[in-house]
């Protein structure tokens, strides 16, 4: 823990309940971009006071969200569960203060009471607000309320949704240590982000009732209020409220799709925050860049063809050999069976492949004619690709290129074209039958991309078994 400074401190704070939403890593990453432009530090907690609905699974689930997308604290996590009796010394402050008093009115005489100030439309009070408990009540079970001021404005500076004011009046007495001694939600999050240093709040626009409420305990504390700034929420492409029928919520789906963690940094940060017109840039940019005002008020809208042109220009930047292992593993998760060679061979096709694809698993399907076993397996529609002349033309070319040493794909690009007109025909009649004797009809590039992607060894060999099967 630290004391407050002028070192700008931010803080990811996720309830680990489920998964790692996307909407929940938007706020890590502006959190740590907002941090790493100012020199700061970015700092985890994990709001687990939920006892009942947090889970070690979810736990995990969100840090391994969190470090695919490579978004690493300055320090070890906070587990808020952990400081209760940290948040239950600060509440005997505010009782001691007076911002607090014992409500010792039982749970369904406070829903009935509930009841009838709603009907009246007014603010549920409890009875207990000015009555001084005796010693015979202190020994009976009771939750500890704050007392908030009556009358008066409360008024949060929001970075992006400028001031935005509530009147006291309308809030009631929120419940700072329930019945159990258990402390609640404002309660911790106030006593924890002002222990850990925290000196600006970007979160969700879902919390911003919650800034209302914090920021009167942390008045009665006589501690600094941190900067607000409330980030609107993600929608689905057709404007309403993210959900399991727009697709993928989770993190780590977005990952079993085939994107790439820096694609996925590029495209959260311009989902609701701009930078000019700037559509892709690096994390260095990104960190460059990023600033409070460039959050839009508007929910922003999730577009996967966006998404995908994104992550495309990352895939092409990406290093073969890292594109080749991922590719690999995409093929296992296939369920296909895979030689030890495999690897290499992902890796000598990607110069090829890469500049087609939108995914990894683009990739994989795109690269799945690299790792067929010979002899290939030639259906109907290839044996007929291979008969009469352009099977003796098949020969021939195949002749040819066995005498051609260097594999390099512009240098066979001009084989095959020298070839061509030495046939007198044109490419189409040269093509299909070599895609057809390569590929057994596989999604492949075009041919000198398909030849250099196998390898010269590879490709004289396919093309012998192709000729020998058509014999």
């Amino acid at each position: 823990m630290t004391s407050p400074s002028s070192t700008v401190v931010t803080r990811f704070a996720p309830s680990p309940t489920g998964y790692l939403h996307i909407g929940g890593a938007r706020t890590a990453l502006f959190n740590w971009l907002y941090a790493k432009r100012h020199a700061g530090r970015f700092l985890i907690r994990v709001e687990d006071t939920d006892r009942e609905r947090s889970t070690d699974e979810a736990v995990k689930a969100i840090f391994d969200g969190l470090s695919w997308l490579e978004l690493f604290a300055d320090d070890e996590p906070v587990f808020q569960f952990s400081r209760a009796d940290r948040h239950r010394e600060v509440v005997d402050q505010l009782l001691e203060t007076g911002h607090a008093y014992r409500d010792f009115t039982s749970a369904e005489e406070t829903g009935r009471l509930r009841d009838e100030a709603k009907a009246e439309k007014r603010t549920f009070e409890s009875p207990w607000r000015d009555r001084e408990p005796t010693v015979d009540d202190l020994a009976s079970p009771h939750v500890v309320r704050f007392r908030r001021p009556k009358a008066t404005t409360v008024t949060v500076a929001d970075e992006v949704q400028g001031d935005v004011n509530w009147s006291t009046d309308d809030l009631d007495d929120l419940v700072l240590l329930r019945s159990d001694s258990a402390p609640t939600y404002n309660l911790a999050v106030v006593v924890d982000d002002h222990d850990m240093g925290v000196t600006h709040v970007i979160r969700g626009d879902d919390h911003l009732n919650n800034a209302a409420r914090q920021s009167l305990i942390y008045d009665a504390l006589g501690w600094m209020r941190p900067t607000f700034a409330h980030i609107p929420l993600i929608h689905g492409p057709d404007g309403a409220k993210l959900s399991k029928r727009h697709g993928a919520q989770a993190v780590h789906e977005y990952a079993e799709m085939g994107y790439l963690p820096e694609a996925m940094r590029n495209y959260l940060a311009r989902l609701g925050w701009a930078h000019g017109d700037d559509e892709l840039f690096s994390d260095a940019q990104a960190i460059e860049w990023f600033d409070l005002a460039g959050i839009g008020k508007a929910p922003a809208r999730l577009d996967f063809d966006k998404l995908a042109h994104v992550n495309s220009h990352w895939l092409r930047l990406a290093d073969d050999e890292r594109l080749a292992k991922l590719t690999l593993d995409a093929h296992l998760q296939k369920g296909h069976a895979l030689a030890e060679a495999d690897e290499a061979r992902l890796q000598r096709a990607m110069p090829f492949v890469k500049d087609r694809a939108k995914t990894i698993l683009d990739l994989a399907d795109q690269t799945a004619f690299v790792l067929k076993s010979r002899p290939l397996t030639l259906d109907d529609k290839a044996k007929a690709l291979l008969s009469g002349e352009t099977l003796d033309r098949l020969a021939r070319l195949r002749e040819r290129l066995s005498l051609f040493q260097s594999w390099d794909v512009f240098a066979l690009e001009a084989e095959l074209k020298a070839f061509a007109e030495s046939e007198g025909v044109g490419f189409g009649k040269i093509g299909p039958p070599m895609r057809a004797a390569l590929t057994a009809g596989s999604t492949s590039p075009d041919i000198a991309r398909t030849l250099s992607a196998l390898g010269r060894d590879e490709s004289l060999g396919r093309l012998d078994d192709a000729l020998q099967q058509t014999k």
